[in-house]
């Protein structure tokens, strides 16, 4: 059995679902676009959205724009006008009243955090009151789930006006989100690599970045911002709808009765033209002309006032690697899981002491994993092989693989190690794994893993 820990390290007797066995390529799941969004709002309480609806139903009708909302809190504390319900009860149907306003605009991917109503102008206030970490937690959680082009919120700043706390916090929120949603050290364990289908801590998400930050405001004199951002007509007629987007918008506040019941049940009386003389009067309309929104930060080249999505859609899947003679991409692999959070750690953080060569402590007998994370052109198909002392067989991971439409991709290798007594594992060595990942006939990109075989070690 020594010799099973000690021996020249040979090619492992299986490779699942190898191309030349059966021509199979298995395909590898890459994340669910069904949630992809190309802007993502974040706003404090149920008919905050209003706040900026002209531009998003120009974006959304007349732009094919995939927009999502969050709501940082439901809005329990606020005030309640159409009927006697407060607190908990209000908050679940402010809920409903949100939910009901994004689906006229066709949004029906919204979202609401634990952030509780907070009833002031000190944003301080509202973050010791939410829970600023876990709300941030979370946040950066959706922002990786929707992978949205660009993040629209309130202006984190003290304005005359409404000025309330709450929204300077989801301003806040979505600024510090903003900038964490691709750090793979903040909140890691979102981003931990692919996992067993039971695993419950570890989420498989990716890190994303955002291209583009923008806020809108509720301060009094909105002539202010003038030249801060891209500036866009509430008057237009929509070439699809054929309305103006004050109208569009104006349609999707209409379920926010327990905030606006008298001004909602009197425009739904007012005929077109009395609308439009209303809206033509800037004290009387709800939304300034034009409606301007305030540029934050950008990660692709962008001038301030150049419009929304200029530079926005840089590529989000450029090719990786390295250019073969065959005109495919070499994919890189590098092992992930803890390993690399540490390495990230240590370059954000110091250098600290490390293994001289990756290393780990498995239980005889037990499933060894070896996480991966593969760079790679969008879609391409590589072969994984591992090499792996005699008795050691490899369960999954090896193969033939087709890679999600994405440049970095999570994968695990998982080796079933010989069980082995005690008594034969007193001397034992640790042994060396590598996984090699390769494509159109390139020399593999290598990852190597020193394993030693114990009686007895905490689960990996």
């Amino acid at each position: 059995m020594k010799r099973l820990l000690f021996g020249v390290v040979v090619l492992a007797g299986i490779l699942c679902g190898a191309r030349g066995q059966s021509g199979h390529v298995q395909a590898i799941k890459g994340p669910d676009e069904r949630f992809k969004m190309d802007i993502l709002v974040v706003v404090a309480h149920p008919d905050d959205e209003g706040g900026v609806t002209p531009y998003l139903a120009r974006a959304i009708y007349d732009e094919h724009k995939r927009v999502a909302v969050v709501y940082t809190t439901r809005g329990g504390s606020g005030g309640n006008d159409y009927a006697r319900e407060h607190g908990p009860a209000l908050a679940d149907i402010r809920e409903q009243e949100a939910r009901q306003a994004c689906a006229k605009l066709g949004i029906t991917n919204v979202w609401f955090l634990d952030g509780k109503d907070t009833a002031s102008q000190n944003v301080l206030n509202s973050l010791a009151n939410w829970g600023h970490g876990a709300n941030l937690e979370a946040l950066v959680r959706i922002v990786r789930l929707t992978r949205p082009e660009v993040i629209i919120s309130w202006l984190p700043g003290i304005f005359i006006g409404e000025n309330h706390g709450d929204h300077q916090a989801s301003g806040v929120l979505a600024t510090e989100a903003f900038d964490l949603a691709n750090d793979a050290t903040a909140f890691p364990a979102q981003v931990a690599g692919a996992s067993k289908r039971l695993e419950i801590y570890l989420e498989n998400l990716t890190p994303w970045q955002p291209k583009k930050l923008y806020f809108f405001s509720d301060a009094d004199d909105q002539k202010q911002f003038a030249g801060t951002g891209p500036a866009y007509s509430i008057r237009e007629i929509s070439p699809s709808q054929k309305k103006p987007y004050w109208r569009l918008a104006m349609d999707a506040a209409t379920p926010h009765l327990t905030q606006f019941p008298e001004d909602i049940q009197r425009l739904l009386k007012m005929s077109e033209d009395e609308l439009n003389k209303m809206m033509g009067d800037q004290k009387a309309g709800w939304w300034p002309e034009p409606m301007t929104l305030i540029f934050g930060k950008s990660a692709v080249a962008t001038e301030r006032t150049a419009d929304v999505f200029a530079q926005a859609h840089s590529q989000e899947n450029p090719p990786a690697g390295i250019a073969g003679s065959n005109g495919t991409s070499i994919p890189y692999a590098e092992l992930a899981g803890p390993w690399s959070y540490y390495q990230e750690f240590r370059t954000r953080h110091g250098q600290l002491p490390e293994a001289k060569m990756p290393e780990i402590g498995v239980k005889a007998g037990s499933t060894l994993t070896v996480p991966l994370v593969v760079t790679h052109s969008p879609n391409q198909e590589v072969e994984v092989t591992v090499t792996a002392p005699n008795g050691w067989h490899v369960t999954n991971g090896a193969g033939g693989l087709r890679l999600p439409a994405e440049n970095k991709t999570a994968l695990n290798v998982e080796i079933v190690t010989p069980g082995t007594s005690k008594e034969e594992l007193k001397d034992s060595q640790p042994v060396e794994i590598v996984v090699g990942v390769s494509a159109g006939g390139s020399s593999p990109s290598k990852v190597r893993l020193r394993v030693l075989l114990k009686a007895s070690a905490l689960p990996q």
